[in-house]
């Protein structure tokens, strides 16, 4: 049976038990083709029980990109005094043979989560056979802003962004985890900012578009009021413009997507085609392959040339 906090051996070539006989070789040398995540522990210590098994979670999801030697200081005291490991759990990423990163204590688990991504980050994406390098940084990225920790993922896209400057996905990235956190001034400063040649890469489009909807947002009344007042006078097309953004401010695109192709079917050219702009915009702000976008181009296409 393998007790919470790792005194069995791990079953992946990618988490090992290490004591001083091995540790040259597993993380010294190791760390110079691929970035290794020491854990400092001990079998009394509870905060090791929790946070043991939750980064081992991590660089398991981590696919290769970086591995994790465990030590235990009670067996390894040389070790322990020689990096200064005062408490415990004490954790160190080692990269090319230094320690370039580390935490004391039991974190959530989005800091961890970040904490891997900024180590392969900082490997630049060189990591690991079968690994996929700065992707699985940028994967892990998306999946804490997409589990709310927007905190977190700003600060791995930020250390994707140094590692690569070239990327879109991490600048979009970037940008809209501050949108999550209602900075939008900062968001449009990360967006603008970004390297001429892919400033109009989709994903760094998509986030404009993102961004101009946020925005759009704060101005937008009730849901409620502006359904009545559509509902009252179906020919009054300001309002159905404004329920439209009202309701994709609301979370509800798809109604909002058939407010807008209503108002088109009403009047195309009603302010500057205005109706068509916002759903296109709609459109840049969603993946390519999303159901609304697939239908919504259909419908719009079949409306423009009928």
């Amino acid at each position: 049976m393998i007790e919470l906090g790792g005194t069995a051996a791990p079953a992946t070539d990618l988490i090992k038990d290490v004591t001083e006989a091995d540790f040259m070789a597993e993380v010294v040398e190791m760390s110079q083709t691929v970035p290794v995540i020491v854990d400092f522990w001990a079998p009394w210590c509870g905060p090791c029980k929790t946070l043991g098994p939750a980064l081992e979670a991590a660089v398991t999801k981590a696919n290769g990109a970086v591995r994790m030697a465990k030590v235990n200081v009670d067996e390894n005291q040389m070790i322990a005094g020689q990096l200064r490991v005062q408490s415990i759990p004490t954790v160190y990423a080692f990269w090319q043979g230094q320690p370039v990163d580390g935490f004391q204590g039991a974190v959530p688990q989005s800091e961890i989560d970040a904490f891997v991504g900024r180590v392969v980050a900082a490997a630049g994406g060189q990591a690991g056979e079968g690994g996929g390098g700065l992707d699985d940084a940028l994967d892990a990225a998306e999946e804490m802003l997409d589990q709310g920790a927007a905190s977190d993922a700003a600060e791995t896209f930020a250390a994707i962004v140094q590692e690569d400057p070239t990327s879109a996905r991490a600048y979009a990235g970037m940008a809209r985890a501050y949108m999550a956190l209602d900075d939008t001034d900062q968001a449009e400063a990360i967006l603008n900012g970004a390297p001429a040649d892919i400033s109009t890469a989709p994903e760094i489009e998509a986030a404009h578009a993102q961004l101009a909807l946020l925005r759009q947002a704060a101005g937008v009344g009730p849901v409620g009021e502006l359904q009545a007042a559509v509902d009252a006078n179906p020919d009054d097309l300001q309002a159905r413009f404004d329920l439209a953004q009202a309701l994709q401010a609301n979370g509800q695109t798809q109604e909002a997507v058939d407010q807008l192709l209503d108002l088109f079917r009403r009047d195309r050219e009603w302010n500057d085609g205005a109706a068509k702009q916002q759903l296109f915009t709609i459109f840049e702000a969603l993946k390519p392959n999303d159901p609304i976008v697939l239908s919504g181009r259909r419908k719009l296409s079949s409306m423009i040339f009928a």
